[in-house]
């Protein structure tokens, strides 16, 4: 627990046989009080390193993409009775020690949503990411920014702290089961007047870390470009769509 309040850490992982061990050891558990994992469905080891760690695991039976990892994710966090979520990706490519960090914002009522931005400080060129993505990323967020009004140095990080609240109040059930899902997430966040807050995060580039290829990373960001642009119009009541309607 931290200020009180019950964390739990979700890992969605696909294929992390390499990396899951390692990214599970540095949580912090003199805080954590639960850890579970949501295995999409991989085709390698992941569900049996996570049975030898003793780790709570949901599998699904099909693929259901990173967006639909994630659903599972959160409604089970939810039913071990957290206050705080933790998404941590187990490829390592994130600190786990900063998990403190970001669930105290959470914890102290600060803000509903936090971010571990790679950008704030420097941090994603200098862990290796590839230019292309980081062009691309900078790019994309200046995009973001303009339409949803926000200062949000990226919002293309695997790595994000939640209320409770937040994740009750959202419909995420009405988000992409694709990549896009974590925009689709953020965008709703904004629209509905939940505060976002961001921490740095160093990051590692390296083979056994997931990355999306490059026509994927084309589908992504053209994703991110129209829900950036679905958030503008709803604002404007030009166009309705359906992730910013609770009922």
């Amino acid at each position: 627990m931290i200020h009180g309040k019950r964390v739990t850490v979700v890992l969605p992982a696909y294929n992390a046989e390499l990396t899951l061990k390692k990214t599970y050891e540095e949580i912090p558990f003199d805080i954590v009080d639960d850890v579970l994992m949501v295995d999409d469905a991989s085709t390698d080891g992941t569900s049996q390193i996570a049975q030898e760690l003793g780790l709570k695991t949901f599998r699904h039976q099909k693929n259901l993409g990173y967006g639909g990892n994630q659903k599972t994710c959160y409604r089970e966090a939810l039913r071990t009775n957290a206050d705080v979520i933790i998404m941590l990706h187990p490829d390592y490519q994130y600190e786990p020690k900063l998990i403190g960090a970001m669930a105290s914002l959470i914890a102290i009522g600060q803000y509903d949503l936090v971010l571990g931005s790679r950008i704030i400080t420097g941090g994603a060129l200098a862990g290796g990411m590839p230019l292309y993505k980081y062009i691309s990323n900078r790019l994309l967020t200046l995009f973001e920014n303009i339409l949803l009004a926000k200062k949000i140095s990226e919002y293309h990080t695997g790595y994000r702290a939640y209320s409770r609240r937040l994740l009750e109040s959202l419909p995420l059930d009405k988000c992409s089961n694709d990549f896009v899902f974590d925009n689709e997430f953020i965008a709703q966040t904004a629209y509905f007047g939940f505060p976002i807050g961001e921490i740095s995060c160093p990051t590692k580039y390296f083979p056994e870390a997931s990355s999306i290829n490059f026509s994927r990373s084309v589908r992504y960001g053209l994703g991110v470009l129209r829900t950036a642009l679905a958030y503008r119009l709803k604002k404007w009541r030009i166009y309705h769509h359906p992730i910013f309607d609770r009922t």
